[in-house]
């Protein structure tokens, strides 16, 4: 997958999805969240869509299952669940949302996008053939992880802008995938399980950000495989993260997390929501330690009564610091989405009443919260709404500041700009004077390539790079030259990573390595339709360019 491509189309990074402030880490060494009036007051009436929201709140519906979405001949998938929103380059946005469907009835993941305006656009399809996509998660890069909830399902890491194909990642694991969090500080993703004795992992890959290979672990806490308040996670590989014959959770002694769920990452702080104990997790990556955010359980044992139950997908408002929590089912008082502040407060937020929400098996529920990248808009869905599901979106006065000042700018664009190398060389050039590298930088990182074919590094280099354009002559490691002896053609990956303090991105191409007698290839084609190594490809006009090379000789 070429993430510079996604840049090229407009996306912004997935620091435009909702992060929120550090404090809440300050609020976890309090008590778990107790029921309050919540910042908003009371709900109102149920307005003409059956929605009940606070003063001043309105909903409108984006889309319905088996429905043309406004604007556009593309038919909504049905059974709408895990969403996100990626920031457009001309100031519009992107929502992305899951199918869990079968791969027979149209499941994947489908994408509508808005102008500045929250005009519809466009709408359109992300991706295709899978099963049972329930949650997920979006990337620093600007990708969408959609998560397939089925015994064998599998990570696939989807383009929003739906340009490029999605890829499955199996280095992930095979198991009933809920949803994932990107964690770019430890370089890692957690993920949940839907699973009544469902785990929770983390997925260290071995060349961040790129999720084709890996370490899969998984949590072992407390002495009777519970998760314990303020206990100490160790985490334990998982020998076999194919589930041939062992399902992951049972292949070591894991920390049971009863229907693990929603999942989001915070100013270090990963939230876990389990549904059927009712409780959200505050994991702390730094010190490995996990304590508690909410205990409905708890509420109720004590005898006092709350706005929030089944607790299913979570985000957080990235500029009030807010948690908002959808309800898996939420019986007896079903459909709800609450809020727990910063100060530890929880209330109902919205409810959904009407019976085209269902009843008995084939009841509803909320899915899919997120806001949009100005906070100004949040979307969810019924998922069985109408019997095939439903997408809203809330407007109205929601809270745009925080505690100890106003909320954070806008995510720093993408530190990779551009990756040109040839599409094919010969390998005879290849050992005499390397591949051509070019790599545009919005600004001063470190840079890493890796040429790599059939599991052997066939090339590599780091540097430090200053912003605009560094160029680099790979030349093949002892191991690369000893693999290409003999061989007419080879396919290669060509990766490219920059760091720059806890930013990082990626982006790859293919790189065809031909023999004396396979034939020559033609340039390889651009986000534009240019070829490879084109002036057009450059680095955005106006900024400054810096044409250093240097060559690199791989040990």
């Amino acid at each position: 997958m070429r993430r510079r491509e996604f840049m090229r189309t407009g996306l912004l990074g997935a620091g435009a999805l909702a992060l929120g402030p550090a404090f809440w880490e300050d609020a976890l060494a309090a008590a778990p969240a107790t029921p309050g009036p919540g910042p908003y007051g009371p709900l109102l009436a149920p307005d003409a869509n059956g929605v009940m929201l606070p003063a001043g709140f309105r909903s409108r519906i984006i889309a319905r299952g088996q429905t043309p979405v406004e604007n556009t001949t593309y038919v909504w998938h049905i059974f709408s669940d895990g969403q996100a929103t990626f920031a457009t380059e001309d100031g519009g946005y992107i929502l992305v949302a899951n199918s869990e469907a079968p791969a027979t009835a149209g499941g994947g993941a489908s994408a509508i996008r808005f102008d500045r305006d929250a005009r519809i656009q466009d709408a359109y399809r992300i991706l295709a053939d899978t099963n049972n996509n329930c949650s997920g998660g979006g990337t620093p890069w600007g990708t969408w992880l959609s998560c397939e909830e089925t015994d064998t399902g599998r990570v696939w890491e989807c383009d929003p802008a739906g340009k490029k194909p999605a890829v499955v990642h199996p280095a992930m694991g095979v198991f009933s995938h809920e949803a994932a969090a990107v964690d770019p500080d430890g370089r890692r993703v957690y993920l949940t399980e839907d699973s009544g004795d469902g785990g929770f992992y983390r997925f260290t890959p071995t060349a961040y950000p790129d999720l084709s290979a890996g370490l899969l672990e998984i949590a072992v806490a407390g002495p009777a495989g519970e998760v314990t308040n303020g206990g100490k996670v160790t985490w334990v590989p998982v020998p076999d993260p194919s589930a041939a014959t062992t399902p992951t959770r049972k292949q070591v002694g894991a920390a049971r997390f009863r229907r693990g769920e929603g999942i989001w990452f915070d100013s270090g702080i990963v939230y876990v929501a389990t549904t059927s104990d009712d409780r959200i997790y505050g994991y702390h990556a730094a010190t490995e330690t996990i304590e508690l955010v909410y205990d409905g359980e708890a509420i109720a044992a004590a005898g006092g009564q709350t706005p929030l139950s089944d607790v299913d997908n979570i985000t957080v408002s990235r500029q009030s610091g807010d948690l908002f929590v959808c309800e898996d089912n939420g019986n007896p008082d079903p459909f709800d989405i609450a809020i727990i502040t910063p100060d530890r407060e929880v209330a109902r937020f919205l409810k959904l009443t009407g019976p085209q929400h269902g009843m008995g098996s084939a009841t509803s529920e909320t899915a899919g919260v997120i806001f949009d990248p100005s906070g100004t808009r949040m979307y969810f869905s019924s998922q069985r709404g109408f019997g095939v599901g439903v997408v809203y979106e809330i407007t109205g006065p929601f809270r745009l500041e925080r505690a100890g000042g106003p909320a954070p700018g806008p995510p720093p664009p993408s530190l990779l700009t551009d990756l040109r190398a040839p599409a094919s060389i010969a390998i005879s050039s290849f050992r005499r004077r390397g591949l051509p590298v070019t790599v545009g930088l919005s600004r001063a990182a470190r840079i890493g390539l890796t040429l790599k074919a059939g599991g052997v590094t066939l090339a590599r280099a780091t540097r430090g790079g200053e912003q605009g354009e560094e160029r680099f002559a790979l030349e093949p490691t002892a191991a690369g030259r000893r693999y290409l002896s003999g061989r007419r053609r080879v396919s290669a990956r060509l990766v490219a990573t920059a760091t720059a303090g806890a930013q990082s991105s990626s982006d790859e191409l293919q790189v065809v390595l031909r023999g004396a007698s396979s034939g020559r290839g033609s340039p390889g084609r651009g986000p534009r339709g240019r070829p490879n190594g084109s002036r057009n490809q450059r680095v955005r006009q106006g900024r400054p360019r810096n044409r250093r090379q240097q060559r690199f000789s791989g040990r």
